[in-house]
Protein backbone atom coordinates (compact mmCIF):
# COMPACT_ATOMS: atom_id res chain seq x y z
CA UNK A 1 0.00 0.00 0.00
CA UNK A 2 1.38 3.60 -0.97
CA UNK A 3 2.22 5.91 1.54
CA UNK A 4 2.59 9.77 1.98
CA UNK A 5 4.39 11.41 4.53
CA UNK A 6 4.89 15.46 5.03
CA UNK A 7 6.86 17.53 6.44
CA UNK A 8 5.47 20.70 7.19
CA UNK A 9 5.72 24.07 8.57
CA UNK A 10 3.55 25.68 10.57
CA UNK A 11 3.46 29.47 11.31
CA UNK A 12 2.40 32.06 14.22
CA UNK A 13 -0.66 34.51 13.18
CA UNK A 14 2.33 38.00 12.60
CA UNK A 15 4.88 35.51 10.88
CA UNK A 16 7.25 35.50 13.71
CA UNK A 17 7.45 31.73 14.39
CA UNK A 18 7.77 28.41 12.68
CA UNK A 19 7.27 25.27 13.38
CA UNK A 20 8.64 22.15 11.19
CA UNK A 21 7.23 18.57 11.53
CA UNK A 22 6.60 15.04 9.84
CA UNK A 23 3.11 13.67 9.63
CA UNK A 24 1.43 10.97 7.37
CA UNK A 25 -1.62 12.78 7.59
CA UNK A 26 -0.84 16.64 7.37
CA UNK A 27 -5.15 17.61 7.57
CA UNK A 28 -5.39 16.01 10.52
CA UNK A 29 -2.27 17.10 12.11
CA UNK A 30 -2.88 21.05 11.17
CA UNK A 31 -6.23 20.39 12.67
CA UNK A 32 -4.49 19.07 16.13
CA UNK A 33 -2.49 22.30 15.65
CA UNK A 34 -5.29 25.11 15.03
CA UNK A 35 -7.10 23.32 17.85
CA UNK A 36 -4.21 23.67 20.47
CA UNK A 37 -3.57 20.29 20.52
CA UNK A 38 -0.98 19.63 18.39
CA UNK A 39 2.18 20.34 20.18
CA UNK A 40 3.20 21.97 23.32
CA UNK A 41 5.31 24.73 21.26
CA UNK A 42 2.72 25.54 18.71
CA UNK A 43 0.37 26.00 21.11
CA UNK A 44 2.70 28.37 22.92
CA UNK A 45 3.58 30.15 20.34
CA UNK A 46 0.33 30.18 18.64
CA UNK A 47 1.69 28.87 15.12
CA UNK A 48 -1.47 27.62 13.53
CA UNK A 49 -1.18 28.71 9.64
CA UNK A 50 0.20 25.76 7.20
CA UNK A 51 2.76 27.79 5.39
CA UNK A 52 4.47 25.33 3.60
CA UNK A 53 4.86 21.41 3.08
CA UNK A 54 6.71 18.99 0.77
CA UNK A 55 5.23 15.39 0.24
CA UNK A 56 7.05 11.99 0.11
CA UNK A 57 6.77 8.24 -0.37
CA UNK A 58 9.45 7.33 2.33
CA UNK A 59 9.17 8.43 6.11
CA UNK A 60 12.89 8.01 6.29
CA UNK A 61 13.18 10.70 3.31
CA UNK A 62 10.60 13.16 5.42
CA UNK A 63 12.31 13.03 8.66
CA UNK A 64 15.44 13.13 6.79
CA UNK A 65 14.22 16.94 5.55
CA UNK A 66 12.39 17.83 8.50
CA UNK A 67 16.05 17.78 10.49
CA UNK A 68 17.56 19.23 7.48
CA UNK A 69 15.50 21.96 7.50
CA UNK A 70 15.39 22.60 11.13
CA UNK A 71 19.20 23.20 10.98
CA UNK A 72 19.10 26.04 8.30
CA UNK A 73 18.79 29.73 9.52
CA UNK A 74 15.49 31.64 9.40
CA UNK A 75 16.45 33.59 6.62
CA UNK A 76 16.70 30.31 4.34
CA UNK A 77 13.58 29.34 5.86
CA UNK A 78 11.97 32.13 4.62
CA UNK A 79 12.91 32.58 1.27
CA UNK A 80 11.76 28.43 1.03
CA UNK A 81 8.36 29.97 1.92
CA UNK A 82 8.15 32.43 0.08
CA UNK A 83 9.02 30.46 -3.17
CA UNK A 84 5.60 28.50 -3.03
CA UNK A 85 3.44 31.42 -0.62
CA UNK A 86 4.96 34.53 -0.36
CA UNK A 87 1.29 35.87 0.85
CA UNK A 88 1.62 33.10 3.69
CA UNK A 89 -1.83 32.02 3.56
CA UNK A 90 -3.23 29.42 5.69
CA UNK A 91 -2.76 26.92 2.84
CA UNK A 92 -5.43 24.82 5.21
CA UNK A 93 -7.27 27.81 5.97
Amino acid sequence: MYKTYYTYIMSSNNNSTLYIGVTDDLERRVAEHKSGNGSVFTAKYHCHKLVYFESFSDIEQAIAREKQLKGWKRERKDALIDRVNEQRIDLMG
